[in-house]
């Protein structure tokens, strides 16, 4: 028995609980997924915390019964007998789908369900679990269709292993990066300006500067040049790259002039076409270009998520058209890239996984097999374990992606490297090859952190919103104990502007403790404290946003231990 048998079993036992306590609630899915199970219902009253207690203890008790999970194979009108007598109309509209002459459904006590299975061999074997919540979901995943309601939960072999996972959700509540960001003031998500989209605040303007500043210096060193391209292109490119035919649905399209334009999704045209704007020699190649590019993806309002799904936002996209013998030079060098930028953010483990061919897709099996080879050929040479995702390529071409881990354990999607020989050729993209004739430059797709937006969730998430020094909006602050030291306090203000290290002076009429406090809340890595006694020896009294006091301190004492923390990315 695995796990995800055992948290799909517990789906049923909770539809059966809900059925059971709620008759008229009509059943939709009740799949296993990566961390638990949910099923959907459709009921007129929404479910609340109450209810989802008194769900627990139903489940308990079916549990408790220890009914056998029994599989019966039916014919199709079989299936449509049984489900019609139930009432269950989105069942019907399962089975009306299934291309196959029979079906399977479970029994377990009186409850059935159209199921393939496979399940524990009974209830009993079912021991911790937990509701968790509950959330809206279109059936099927389809906006058209009825909004039905979702019980998540989640299910474990031991009681240990509940624990830790609630432990660890209960932690990741507190990290809420749509709760800690607009708290600290980093950014916001007015009503007015619609879904999915971010208002940066100062602190969080400050921040993403910072990681911009950082992405451009890094780029530059490896031999990247820069690019930036409008916001709106003709949707003439947008056909010729296949996006019209394949995302159409995520465009924002509209018209001027009697022409249609979208709204760019990717980076990728405006980079093709600065590389085909003069002639190339193979001496050129490899040509990188960079551009921290925003754009906008019409994302499902059911979806949107804070930062992390969001229908603007900036990657750190980059395109290198290369010769096909540099490949796995250029996919190597992408990966150093990768690992050094997750370890200057604090990031020590990450997942790979391997995305191959999609069902649809551009260019020719051949070339689609030497993009994958060249994917796995480079993994290969770092020695980095990958799991290959079948079917989820893009498009265009097979990818490489990179998940970091936080301290929490969780997964967040961050680089992406797509081989692609499709583009070049749709772009009718060259270069002149030694031999005078014209060939066509190999393209690689790439992304380091990938979404700014996403990554800064991930950031603040990760350090629950205590930014290392160098990341931090405001490094230090300035609180004078009376107003006779705020003249001094403005003196050391300065001299620590000029050290370019960012900081603030809370000079408010508030106890000294409160602004302290304040500082904390703040999540301000240092607070510089001034009395009498300190103006008179030009000294500071020097504490840690965690609670220590570092003791008296020059100012230039003070300064060398903030640049060299800061260059150490501490």
């Amino acid at each position: 028995m695995d796990l995800e048998t055992l948290r799909h079993s517990c789906s049923h036992v909770l539809a059966a609980a809900v059925k059971e306590l709620y008759p008229q609630t009509k059943l939709g899915i009740g799949p296993a997924i990566a961390d638990g199970f949910y099923y959907d219902f459709a009921r007129e009253k929404p479910f609340t915390p109450e209810d989802l207690s008194k769900i627990e203890k139903k489940m308990q008790q079916i549990i408790n019964k220890d009914y056998k999970f029994k599989k019966e194979v039916l014919t199709k009108a079989e299936a449509r007998k049984l489900f019609k007598k139930l009432r269950e109309p989105f069942k019907l509209e399962l089975i009306q789908d299934i291309t196959e002459k029979e079906v399977s459904v479970y029994r377990s006590g009186k409850f059935v369900d159209l199921c393939r299975g496979p399940h524990v061999a009974s209830c009993g074997e079912i021991k911790f679990f937990k509701l968790l919540s509950v959330a809206g979901a279109y059936w099927r995943g389809n906006e058209n269709n009825p909004m039905l309601q979702r019980i998540y939960g989640s299910c474990f072999f031991t009681k240990k292993e509940l624990d830790t996972y609630l432990h660890l959700k209960e932690e990741g509540k507190k990290r809420d990066h749509r709760i800690l960001g607009p708290r600290l003031g980093f950014f916001s998500f007015p009503e007015g300006i619609g879904p999915g989209l971010i208002l940066y605040h100062p602190k969080g303007a400050m921040l993403r500067t910072i990681i911009e500043d950082y992405e451009k210096k890094e780029h530059l060193k490896r031999g990247y040049q820069l690019a930036i391209g409008p916001h709106i292109l003709k949707s003439d490119i947008w056909v010729r790259s296949g996006h019209y035919a394949y995302y159409k649905k995520s465009m924002y399209i509209f018209k001027i002039e009697g022409q249609e334009y979208a709204i760019k999704p990717m980076n990728c045209p405006g980079h093709m076409l600065i590389y085909k704007s003069t002639t190339r020699s193979w001496r050129d190649l490899p040509i990188r270009y960079f551009e921290l590019g925003t754009v906008y993806r019409h994302e499902k309002s059911g979806v949107l998520h804070g930062l992390l799904r969001a229908r603007g936002f900036t990657q750190d996209d980059a395109h290198i058209f290369c010769l096909p013998e540099q490949l796995n030079e250029e996919i190597g060098a992408v990966i150093d890239f990768v690992q050094q930028a997750l370890k200057d953010f604090g990031f020590s483990e990450f997942s790979v996984e391997l995305s191959t061919r999609p069902h649809k897709y551009i260019g020719t099996e051949d070339d689609w097999q030497k993009a994958t080879d060249a994917l796995k050929q480079a993994l290969s040479a770092k020695g980095i374990k990958y799991d290959i995702n079948e079917g989820e390529g893009a498009f265009y071409g097979p990818k490489i992606d990179i998940k970091l881990k936080d301290a929490l354990g969780r997964l967040w999607q961050c680089a992406t490297i797509q081989c692609d020989f499709a583009l070049p050729e749709r772009f009718d993209l060259n270069y002149i090859g030694k031999d005078g004739k014209e060939y066509r430059p190999v393209m690689l797709h790439r992304v380091i952190l990938g979404s700014l937006e996403r990554f800064i969730g991930a950031l603040i998430e990760n350090y629950a919103g205590a930014m290392p020094l160098w990341l931090a909006p405001v490094q230090a602050v300035i609180i004078p104990i009376t107003d006779k030291q705020e003249g001094f306090a403005r003196e050391i203000e300065q001299i620590l502007k000029d050290h370019q290290i960012r900081v603030q002076l809370d000079s408010r009429s508030e106890l000294m403790q409160k602004r302290i406090r304040t500082a904390q809340m703040e999540k301000i890595p240092y607070m510089l404290i001034v009395g009498e006694r300190e103006a008179a020896q030009r000294k500071l009294a020097v504490r840690t946003r965690a609670g220590g006091e570092q003791g008296i301190m020059d100012i230039d004492e003070f300064v060398k231990r903030v640049l060299k923390e800061i260059e150490q990315k501490i």
